[in-house]
């Protein structure tokens, strides 16, 4: 039987992101670590950001959104914000609500510097890489390619 076309969803949507994601997504294993780091960090956060004015985007999503520009390959922060409008698997992994409005690329990248200069990017890359599930996967794909 043919189903029926709908040229469009309902006006509300009730969409549980994790049900969405399956299991067995990289990204899974990823974002969980992602989020270890991101915990121990927080104290640096804090030291780089005033108690006082408007509340910048959360360093942990900027954090993760940049991540995951490097991981496919996004060649511009405008690009990514495109992406992360309508990319469920994006929200998911940086922690904004189907609802979330996402971020002006201008801000992004002001918020992006401020990260830079407080050398967090690179503390979190440390992190990140010295976890010991990254090292065996790094270890595990070099020897494949040694193998070739």
């Amino acid at each position: 039987m043919r189903g029926e076309f709908r040229d469009q969803g309902g006006l509300f949507s009730y969409v549980d992101p994790e049900s969405r994601i399956p299991a067995d997504h990289p990204l899974r294993q990823v974002r969980t670590l992602v989020r270890a780091v991101l915990k121990d960090l927080s104290g640096s956060f804090s030291r780089l950001y005033s108690h006082e004015g408007r509340p910048s985007i959360p360093p942990e999503q900027l954090l993760s959104a940049l991540l995951l520009q490097v991981l496919y390959g996004i060649r511009s922060e405008r690009l990514l914000m495109e992406q992360l409008d309508y990319n469920l698997l994006f929200r998911w992994f940086v922690g904004l609500s189907p609802d979330d409005r996402v971020w002006d690329a201008t801000s992004f990248t002001k918020n992006r510097e401020r990260l830079q200069q407080g050398e967090v990017f690179d503390k979190f890359m440390a992190k990140l890489l010295q976890q010991p599930e990254v090292k065996r996967c790094c270890r595990t794909s070099t020897s494949r390619s040694t193998a070739r």
